[in-house]
């Protein structure tokens, strides 16, 4: 009986070892013990739900006036400009790092691991993290914004960077190798062309990424509409705070439909 289940089940689970069923059995466990400890409960939901209507109603209708609609276009343009700044410095720096950190391909060898484990430091810390770090250096403000959209687009392009330059097609690399190419006319001649796509995939998506960040920077003083929403609620202006969140969301929309225009000519 047990060849015909071994012989009728699924290659995937006939295959599997006992450590694996026993590491699968624990992450299930984990899960459910976490589940028990963070998540919300029936009964919390419908305590909170009046909560959230009451709030929702104080939002209504937002707040139209022409000085504060002007006051907010401007906070807009500043979150637009620190997106669209840092995400191109850090496009730009993300191209060396992103050689130096790709196995294979890296001129510094052995020690390319290190440039690795430096992109991966930079993506692990929050964003709102190096806000407050550059905050505390420069002073409150757009500068600040636009060094952590900077550091994070250098953390999300460095690495996508890297693995697609150790993805790319070894065949010209070697051919020009053997005619005494450098590793600089490489990367060039063969490295670049063969990536392109990729990397202005992973730009524009970076670009997408840095309007989203830009956007909440404001909440611990970095500049852009997210300092105008921290303010409205700060204060209780509530229909501001609804303005600025249907302001938000037209941001990102409009990004979203602009990145997913700019990779369809890319293709």
């Amino acid at each position: 009986m047990s060849d015909v289940n071994s012989r009728y089940a699924p290659s995937r689970w006939s295959g599997m070892s006992a450590l694996t069923f026993v590491l699968l059995v624990a992450v299930g466990a984990i899960i459910l013990a976490s589940m028990q400890s963070v998540a919300p409960s029936p009964k919390q939901l419908a305590q909170g739900l009046p909560g959230m209507v009451n709030l929702v109603d104080r939002m209504m209708p937002p707040n139209m006036e022409p000085a504060f609609l002007t006051r907010m276009a401007w906070r807009i343009f500043e979150t637009f400009q620190i997106a669209l700044v840092g995400a191109a410095i850090g496009i730009v720096i993300s191209l060396p790092v992103g050689w130096l950190a790709a196995k294979h391909v890296t001129p510094i060898a052995r020690f390319g691991y290190l440039v690795k484990v430096f992109v991966s430091l930079l993506r692990t810390i929050p964003d709102l993290v190096w806000a407050l770090l550059f905050v505390a250096t420069v002073g409150l403000g757009a500068v600040a914004g636009t060094m952590t959209i900077v550091v994070d687009t250098i953390g999300f392009c460095g690495r996508f960077f890297a693995e697609a330059m150790e993805d790319s097609d070894k065949q010209p690399q070697e051919a020009l190798s053997a005619v005494g190419a450098n590793r600089v006319s490489i990367l060039f001649a063969a490295i670049l062309p063969d990536t392109a796509p990729s990397l202005i995939n992973t730009s524009l998506f970076a670009l997408e990424k840095a309007v989203r960040s830009s956007v909440v920077l404001g909440l611990v003083g970095a500049g852009g509409i997210g300092q105008e929403l921290k303010a409205a609620f700060d204060l209780f202006q509530y229909k501001n705070a609804s303005t600025i969140i249907l302001a938000i969301f037209a941001i990102v929309l409009l990004m979203e439909l602009v990145t997913d225009r700019l990779r369809t000519l890319v293709k």
